[in-house]
């Protein structure tokens, strides 16, 4: 038969790949469009056998069908339409266009349990039995009549994952299956649903998921079961709302005996007991929870509620490290989809089931000499990272998991819930500043006021010293305050960098010294060797226009080289930087190793550059600041420096270019980032005989630019960072109109909430203008006439400037291209491409753009001090 699959999940999945087993032909599949990137697992599969893939995001508008995705499905004849797990409404123009019709799947025993979330009110209801019904697809309301059901028993303690796993998948599979086979053979039934008996039920939601505790301990059992795990029974306790999982009614042998824990509206308070939170229902029968997740996330024990933590993050022995990659053997043996178990590797995100839990504990049991891991060791602990951790802290008898305590800040988008940390880290911990001193931030879209953040003072580099002094090795304290390079911890660093391969291969060779042969003082002779050491505490000062690249280019040379590292992140864009400190807790990265201060750039910038234990400053910023922060480092004590400061990069386009690729890079070079960016093309020298078709073009593709929220995926021009920015573009585009530029298009802020700036191109600009000489760091296109066939003046022009970051060409000559390139004053010369920067590719400029290298081998060699040392034999 020809059949169209219309769903998604690894259930739609194993459905698909039943059907094709049985010799059904399977014309297209509809699934969910990718989301986070990602495929859905129902379209990769089809993908792989070369079937058909559909990503409709939406099948109808108002009420009616689509025009073209109704023709798109009609050309490919199904015969049957198979709906083994749906979340899109599909209209009846395609329900009921096969000559067979459509069939759906529902994980109850119908009419009982109409709607969403069917296996969750199986259970908050109590229902002894449970099941799956396989029908005739109506029009959404799950009506439809019944073809086949199967039913099975719901135990005390079921989950809705246990439930699932156990039946409703597995069987439920082979239901569809069975389904199909059924019509194929005109045999499948059409029985009407009965009335009697039927319910319907709303999805359940976070904030219904509340818990009422005027009922039984059996109620309010199947409530935090029914709930458990999406999206979790909820109560407010102690300040927080605190959410239940792992709920069962067998409390034979329990004890109750331990700290109470208050709970609003509850019969009695909860018991903190080593077993788990005693609960009690208004029957004063108890229920025992084991897991609660705290209101900022956090997964924790029940019986660990009240107990004190420890944030140390165990280094594993040589031996520890044998077991650890025999214990990542049996992850990929469990988990055949993942082609490499990472640290991050998330068992339960990578296709494990219950099932898998308990295969999981038997094969520890095995490789660990007769370990008793429990099946919620495995939920409690569901990255590689984390599993090892737990892993070991159990062979050595020692599993009291410490946690780091952070206070968040939440922010809503994109439908979801983003947590950022927003206190100083120091030493391994998130720390209120010195006299809890804070600052605000700006959302740059809409102009409103963030939470918050602690701002250092300049005494805060006080706080630095336990931490400075540990040793990422076992050991002795180390009074230079480095740490030692050969780390796990730079397998961990490179891996976030696509392309950072090389780094990893070659680090030992890069921070390796040389032998050289020196003078023989005769009788006796010589032997002469380098050694590369780390510095010591480096301090690294980053801009706001690229938080992360800007922290990661800087951070991974520094650390790879075995330093410790305090970051200063610019004052408005604090966040990224102290989410990058709480991932280096999860990346068992040892305490004070990396140290974030964020603050006024005259507090801590001042204090990082004066004070005596920071051997190295690396600063981008404006050419202003670094020529002060040169000094402060020279003063204090001599410090080691790279600076990477302002530009005014040139473009030179000849008339021999590829013009619709000159065009795009050329918006590209300016453009890009809103025009933050510290190698904007600063000013476009364009051949005259090109000169006005160029601008022509430039200009048609600015008005098709979206202006908008940078989190919606179709805008292509966001707001500019701060309002202080926006003020001094406004004032630059004012400057160059006064002086005689010709305003193309854009030139103002854009009239709507929040620091939008129009897309600007100028033309018409001479040497001598201010707009011709300075950097707006925005969206502001500068475009010079040169004057056909005169290289040479075209050139002298380009490099008539103090900066000398970067720089580009444009011809089709190679000649051309390789005497330009030659003779552009800038550390970085594009040709025929813009914006192109590689981990492995040094970066850094020349004159008052700063000296200095980030990436490449260049970048370790700031990072690290050579030492010479001469032996007579």
């Amino acid at each position: 038969m020809k059949i169209a699959v219309i769903g998604q999940s690894l259930f739609g999945q194993e459905v698909y790949c039943h059907l094709r087993k049985e010799g059904h032909e399977v014309v297209g599949v509809f699934t969910v469009p990718d989301k986070d990137g990602k495929a859905d697992p129902l379209g990769l599969e089809a993908e792989k056998d070369g079937v058909p893939v559909f990503k409709f995001p939406r099948w109808r508008t108002k009420g009616q069908a689509l025009p073209d995705v109704v023709a798109k499905y009609q050309a490919l004849g199904a015969e049957l339409n198979v709906l083994p797990f749906c979340s899109q409404f599909i209209p009846m123009e395609i329900i009921n266009a096969p000559c067979h019709g459509s069939i759906i799947y529902h994980p109850s025993l119908l009419p009982r349990h109409r709607g969403a979330s069917a296996i969750n009110w199986t259970l908050i209801h109590g229902d002894k039995k449970g099941g799956f019904s396989i029908f005739w697809a109506d029009d959404g309301l799950d009506t439809g009549d019944l073809l086949l059901q199967k039913e099975c028993e719901v135990l005390p303690d079921d989950t809705v994952s246990s439930l699932y796993n156990r039946f409703l998948f597995p069987e439920g599979v082979k239901g569809m299956v069975q389904a199909v086979r059924l019509i194929a053979e005109g045999r499948a039934p059409r029985l009407p649903q009965p009335e009697e008996g039927a319910t319907y039920e709303g999805i359940q939601k976070k904030e219904t998921a509340k818990i009422n505790w005027e009922q039984p301990a059996e109620a309010i059992h199947n409530w935090i079961r029914g709930n458990d795990k999406v999206p979790g029974a909820w109560t407010e306790a102690c300040g927080q709302k605190l959410t239940f999982f792992n709920s069962t009614l067998n409390t034979v042998g329990l004890v109750p005996e331990g700290e109470a824990l208050p709970i609003p509206g509850a019969h009695r308070p909860g018991l903190v007991t080593k077993d788990g939170l005693v609960l009690f229902g208004n029957d004063d029968r108890m229920l025992l929870v084991k897991n609660i997740q705290l209101e900022d996330g956090k997964m924790i024990l029940a019986s660990h509620f009240f107990k004190g933590a420890d944030s140390s993050v165990l280094e594993l022995t040589e031996a520890e490290l044998v077991t650890a990659e025999a214990v990542r053997s049996a992850w990929k043996r469990i988990l055949p989809n993942i082609l490499e178990v990472e640290d991050s590797t998330d068992f339960f995100k990578s296709g494990a089931a219950s099932v898998d839990v308990v295969r999981l504990v038997e094969e520890v049991k095995e490789l660990c000499d007769g370990l008793e891991l429990e099946n919620e060791d495995v939920y409690m602990a569901t990255t590689f990272r984390d599993f090892i951790q737990l892993l070991v802290r159990k062979l050595r008898g020692d599993d009291k998991e410490s946690e780091c305590v952070i206070d968040y800040v939440e922010k809503e988008a994109n439908r979801l819930t983003i947590k950022m940390p927003h206190q100083l880290f120091i030493g391994g911990a998130f720390v209120d500043a010195e006299g809890d001193k804070t600052y605000e931030t700006i959302n740059p879209t809409d102009g409103s006021v963030g939470r918050p953040h602690g701002a250092a003072s300049g005494g805060a580099g006080h706080h630095r010293g336990s931490g400075r002094r540990r040793r990422l090795h076992a050991g002795p304290e180390d009074p230079r305050g480095h740490v030692h390079p050969d780390l796990p911890l730079l397998c961990w660093l490179v891996r976030q960098d696509p392309g950072g391969g090389w780094l990893l291969l070659s680090t030992r060779e890069l921070t390796q010294g040389s032998t050289i042969p020196i003078n023989h003082a005769r009788p006796n002779r010589n032997l002469s060797l380098t050694r590369k050491e780390p510095i010591g505490v480096c301090g690294i000062v980053i801009p706001w226009n690229y938080p992360l690249m800007m922290l990661s280019w800087k951070t991974a040379a520094c650390l790879a080289a075995g330093n410790t590292v305090v970051i200063k992140p610019a004052q408005v864009t604090p966040l990224t930087a102290l989410k990058f400190a709480e991932l280096t807790l999860k990346a068992s990265i040892p305490k004070g190793v990396i140290n974030i201060l964020p603050g006024s750039g005259l507090l801590v910038g001042q204090r990082l550059s004066d004070h005596p234990d920071v051997r190295k400053i690396g600063f981008t910023g404006s050419t202003e600041v670094g020529k002060h922060i040169m000094k402060s480092c020279a003063l204090s004590n001599v410090k080691k420096v790279s600076l990477e400061l302002g530009g005014k990069s040139p473009l030179i386009i000849f008339a021999d270019c590829d013009l619709s690729k000159a065009v795009q890079m050329g918006m590209s070079s300016v453009f890009f980032n809103k025009g933050e960016n510290c190698i904007a093309a600063g000013r476009l020298f364009v051949e005259d005989s090109i000169h006005d078709q160029f601008v022509q073009k430039v200009v048609e593709e600015v008005r098709k630019m979206k202006i908008g929220n940078p989190l919606d995926r179709d805008t292509t021009h966001g707001p500019q960072n701060h309002q202080a920015h926006l003020r001094k573009l406004i004032e630059y585009c004012q400057r160059g109109v006064k002086e005689g530029a010709t305003l193309v298009c854009g030139g103002n802020q854009v009239p709507r909430p929040g620091f939008f700036f129009e897309p600007t191109v100028f033309t018409d600009v001479e040497d001598h203008m201010f707009i011709a000489k300075e950097e707006s760091f925005g969206p502001i296109m500068i475009i010079s006439r040169f004057a056909n066939g005169d290289v040479d003046t075209v050139l002298s022009r380009a490099n008539a400037t103090e900066f000398g970051l970067a720089s580009g060409v444009f011809t089709k000559d190679i000649n051309k291209a390789l005497y330009v390139s030659d003779k552009l004053q800038a550390g970085t010369v594009f040709v025929n491409t813009y914006n192109k920067t590689d981990v492995a590719a040094p970066f850094g400029g020349f004159k008052q753009s700063g000296f200095g290298k980030d990436l490449g081998e260049a970048a370790l060699n700031e990072y690290l001090r050579v030492k010479t040392v001469t032996f007579e034999y």
